[in-house]
C-alpha cells in the first residue's frame, strides 16, 4: 500500500473573535489516501493556514522539505519510519510547535489507516482497550460573571456530567474575581461532581499559592497550566508548596518538554494534545513516562470530534486512565463534523469508539460548508 495524497482542510468560522482564547473557532484537518482506497483522518490544534502551507509547500533542501512531497508514495503503515521522516525533513523550520502540530494531524491520520488495514481500533494497536467506555468532563472558557458560570455549570448537570472544567477568560486579573467565578461554579454543581480550573497562564508562583489558599473550601481537583508553559523551576515551587493537583502539557510537543514538567517541574498531572504533542506516536511514549512516574495523563482536547476519537482511543488504551476532555463549545466545529456525534451514557461517561482506526467517519457536506478556501 502507498500514500497517495495528503490533503491539508482548513475550517473556518464565518466570523472569529480574537480576544477570546477558544480554539473551536477554525481547525485544520488533513485526510491521507492511499492506493487501496483507505482514507485516513488526523487534526492538528494550530494555526490552520500555517500547517496547510507545512503540508502543500516545495521544498527547499534536505531538512526543510513539505510533507506531503516527503510523504507521497511511502508505505503508510510504517508509521514509526514516517514520524522520523518527517521530523528528520522538517529540522530546519520545525522540531517544535507547528510543525509538530502538523505532524500531528498526519500521525492520527496513519494511526488510523494502519487500524482500518488492521481491522482493529487504534486502542487496540496501542496495548489493548482497557476501557470501553471514558469519564470525561465538561470544558468551556471561563465567562465573565457568577450568573454566566451559573448557566454553564447548571447546563452541565442537566446534561449529566459529573465533571467540569472553566478556564481562560477573565481569570488571572483577580483573584477576588477568580474566586468568586470558581465558587459559583461550585455552588451550581454541588459538592458531588468534579471541578477543575484551567489559569490559561495567568498566575506567578506566589499568585497561584494564594489562589489555592483560597480556593481550598471548593475542592478543585487542579490547576490547570496558571504558569507559562516552560517555566519548570516556577512548576516545581509551586507544585512542591500546595496540595491541590497541579496539571500542564497542552502546549508542547515532542516528548522532551513532558519529561522536563515531571522531572524539573514536579507536575502532577500531564495534558498532551494528541494534535499538537507528535500525534499517538509522541503520546504513548508520554504515556510510558507518566506510568514509570506515577503521574496521571489527561489529553488537552478541545477542537473536533476527531480530535475527541483520537483522545479517547489513546485514553481507553491506558491502565489507571481517569478523564478525557470534552468540549461543550456551541461551535459547529466541535460537535458537526462526524456523521454520529459522541453522547454521554448514565454515568458521564463517552463511549469509546470500537470500529476500525479511530472508528469515526467525517460528515464531508458539514466539511464543505466549513471549509475555509
Amino acid at each position: 500500500m502507498k500514500i497517495t495524497a495528503v490533503e491539508p482542510i482548513v475550517l473556518r468560522l464565518g466570523k472569529v473573535d480574537t480576544s477570546r482564547a477558544d480554539g473551536t473557532q477554525d481547525a485544520f484537518v488533513v485526510r491521507v489516501q492511499t492506493d487501496e482506497g483507505l482514507v485516513g483522518i488526523g487534526e492538528a490544534d494550530t494555526s490552520p493556514h500555517v500547517a496547510r502551507t507545512i503540508v502543500e509547500m516545495p521544498s527547499s533542501h534536505a531538512v526543510a522539505r513539505g510533507l506531503a512531497e516527503l510523504l507521497v508514495g511511502q508505505d503508510p503503515l510504517r508509521v514509526g519510519e514516517l514520524w522520523e521522516r518527517m521530523f528528520r525533513g522538517s529540522y530546519h523550520y520545525g522540531r517544535a510547535g507547528a510543525a509538530l502540530h502538523t505532524m500531528s494531524a498526519i500521525d492520527i491520520a496513519l494511526w488510523d489507516i494502519a487500524g482500518q488495514a488492521a481491522g482493529a481500533s487504534v486502542a487496540d494497536l496501542l496495548g489493548g482497550r482497557r476501557h470501553d467506555a471514558m469519564a470525561v468532563y465538561a470544558s468551556e472558557v471561563m465567562p465573565d460573571s457568577p450568573e454566566r458560570v451559573r448557566e454553564i455549570a447548571s447546563r452541565a448537570v442537566a446534561d449529566g456530567y459529573r465533571a467540569l472544567k472553566l478556564g481562560w477568560g477573565p481569570l488571572g486579573g483577580s483573584i477576588e474575581r477568580d474566586v468568586e467565578l470558581i465558587a459559583a461554579a461550585r455552588d451550581e454543581l454541588g459538592p458531588d461532581r468534579t471541578l477543575m480550573v484551567d489559569a490559561g497562564m495567568g498566575y506567578t508562583v506566589k499568585r497561584a499559592v494564594q489562589l489555592l489558599r483560597e480556593l481550598e473550601p471548593y475542592d478543585i481537583y487542579w490547576l490547570e497550566e496558571p504558569l507559562l508553559a516552560d517555566d519548570y523551576d516556577g512548576y516545581r515551587r509551586l507544585s512542591d508548596a500546595v496540595p491541590v493537583r497541579i496539571a500542564a502539557g497542552e502546549a508542547d510537543s515532542g516528548l522532551g518538554p513532558y519529561r522536563a514538567l515531571v522531572e524539573l517541574g514536579h507536575l502532577d498531572v500531564l495534558q498532551p494534545d494528541l494534535a499538537r504533542c507528535g500525534g499517538f506516536t509522541v503520546a504513548r511514549q508520554i504515556a510510558e513516562l507518566a506510568a514509570a512516574r506515577g503521574v496521571e495523563v489527561v489529553p488537552h482536547c478541545f477542537s473536533t470530534g476527531i480530535l475527541v476519537a483520537a483522545s479517547l482511543q489513546f485514553t481507553a488504551a491506558m491502565s489507571g486512565a481517569t478523564f478525557s476532555e470534552f468540549s461543550v463549545a456551541s461551535s459547529p466545529l466541535v460537535n458537526g463534523l462526524l456523521t454520529a456525534p459522541f453522547a454521554l451514557d448514565e454515568e458521564g461517561r463517552v463511549a469509546v469508539p470500537d470500529g476500525p482506526g479511530l472508528g469515526v467517519t467525517l460528515d464531508d457536506a458539514a466539511v464543505e460548508r466549513l471549509r475555509y478556501r
